[in-house]
């Protein structure tokens, strides 16, 4: 289980309270950042349920607490489920498709391939489709290895209902989760292709990367000018991006290999500024569905790259 590995890099580490190696905390902030960060599919909405958490934690007597961890853990997950029930709504009235907040992870944690499925942004856009509590339980059982008791616990219902619910939403994911390619050589070697055909504005090359049923998102907003409604086939998709990335306002623009949501992908930096990110799902040799994340609200689980090493290596 990924339940103590997920590394994750959120752009508003200046704002972390304040934490000392003996608060536990601090000793499960990871844990407590990747389960909101799961269950609400937005790196702003998790660093905000940790602070309102860390405001509950520092308020309670600590010396009444026998499990802090589970005691955080419940906190985090019910502060989550809370922001879940409420965001839904306004992702009813979103405009244009909405995609999950990318995240910078580290390659190591890439290298597991469970925990990349768990946080690849195709899992995070099938998880939307569960309701608030089905995630929860999907989450805290499927991707932590939390038992049916310790979640009915967190979630205040019986044992017994928290297995049916797991039942069901277990069944949804599957039925749902999309099949790709998993090879870490592959996906390193169709990036490396597709980011010299996007550099290079090589239209061939790009159409021979994507299946012929491919489909791209483009998520901005409404506050970035993009695309309100998903683009099919390769020659479509290809001409679409590459006319993106030739127009005069992204002149400059340098496209580099990162790995997000546990995946290599491409990001976007037009100077010091963080301008888009680029996933995919890989299937038999080809790309798939594309997902193009430019509202600059939803970019800020990759601005590390910028602020602390520069728009990233080239490749």
């Amino acid at each position: 289980m990924a339940r103590d590995h997920f590394e994750s890099a959120s752009a508003a580490s200046e704002q972390r309270p304040p934490s000392t190696q003996a608060d536990p905390f601090a000793e499960h902030r990871r844990l407590l950042f990747s389960t909101a960060y799961q269950m609400l599919g937005s790196v702003t909405d998790a660093e905000d349920v940790l602070q309102d958490t860390w405001l509950k934690w520092h308020s309670t007597d600590q010396h009444t607490v026998t499990h802090p961890k589970a005691y955080l853990v419940r906190i985090v997950t019910n502060l989550a489920l809370n922001r879940l029930t409420s965001a839904r709504a306004t992702r009813e009235t979103y405009i244009g498709p909405w995609l999950p907040e990318p995240l910078l992870t580290t390659p190591a944690a890439a290298e597991e391939t469970e925990l990349a499925d768990t946080v690849s942004t195709a899992m995070l856009v099938v998880l939307e489709t569960l309701g608030p509590v089905e995630r929860a339980v999907f989450v805290l059982r499927e991707v932590f290895g939390y038992t049916h008791a310790e979640i009915g616990e967190f979630l205040d219902r019986p044992e017994t209902s928290v297995r049916q619910i797991a039942h069901r939403a277990r069944s949804h994911v599957q039925s749902r989760r999309p099949r790709f390619d998993t090879d870490a050589a592959a996906r390193e070697a169709v990036t490396d292709r597709f980011l010299a055909a996007c550099r290079g504005g090589d239209l061939n090359v790009l159409m021979e990367l994507l299946a012929p049923d491919v489909t791209l998102w483009n998520d901005g907003g409404g506050k970035i000018t993009a695309a309100r409604r998903p683009l099919h086939g390769p020659d479509h998709v290809a001409r679409w991006l590459l006319g993106v990335l030739a127009k005069p306002i992204l002149t400059g623009i340098e496209l580099d290999a990162a790995t997000i949501n546990g995946e290599l992908g491409l990001v976007g930096v037009l100077g010091d500024l963080l301008v888009g990110a680029i996933t995919f799902d890989l299937v038999d040799g080809r790309i798939q569905n594309v997902r193009f994340q430019v509202n600059p609200d939803k970019l800020s689980g990759l601005a590390e790259l910028v602020n602390r090493h520069g728009p990233g290596t080239q490749r």
